[in-house]
């Protein structure tokens, strides 16, 4: 079978699946709704993916892919205050701030989907050590992987505190206080 011409359609169907997972869960998506709201056929998205599964870990890879090179910009633009109170505060906000996804991911992850939750594994793992590594170059006082590692699990709880709307916790403002704590310890 040749492929299809038009270059950008992994693309269009990576893009069509994000926007539906926006309202959906992805086990309640069918193929068939990601080839309509792709604007292709079925057949077509066939010849790219054959099932949700290479869907979502293209999704997975894409996503966290997006977070490491942002990370990577982010810490070294010269321009900007990367210091280790606002790395933590970056990573915080832009952790909480892309959570619709991940909430996706660990969904199908914890439902039962294990060569997601593996692949979702791996990839935290690489986050930590890249950003374990942002955090070396920063300081010495704390153990980098520890510190990753809390980060990591703290904008975790704090995204599924904001999805569920928490009355008692105001995400924007923890993060702020974090920052400005963080400053003062660290200093």
């Amino acid at each position: 079978m040749a492929a299809p011409r038009n270059e950008n359609i992994k693309e269009k169907i990576l893009t069509a699946t994000e926007e539906l997972l926006a309202s959906e869960k992805m086990s309640d998506i069918s193929l068939a709704d990601i080839a309509r709201q792709a604007g292709i056929a079925k057949g077509t998205l066939y010849y790219y993916y054959k099932n949700k599964n290479d869907l979502l870990f293209d999704i997975t890879d894409k996503y966290l892919g997006q977070q490491y090179q942002d990370l990577i910009e982010w810490t070294e633009d010269e321009s900007k205050d990367t210091s280790l109170h606002r790395l933590i505060k970056y990573v915080l906000q832009r952790d909480v701030d892309t959570a619709n996804l991940r909430l996706h991911l660990f969904y199908d992850a914890a439902a039962g989907n294990e060569e997601l939750r593996k692949r979702l594994l791996e990839r935290y793992s690489d986050f930590a050590k890249i950003l374990a590594q942002k955090i070396s170059e920063r300081t010495s006082d704390i153990s980098p992987e520890y510190l990753a590692w809390l980060l990591l699990l703290l904008s975790d709880g704090l995204f599924i505190h904001k999805t569920i709307r928490d009355p008692q916790v105001d995400v924007d403002q923890f993060i702020a206080e974090s920052e400005t704590y963080l400053e003062r310890i660290l200093s």
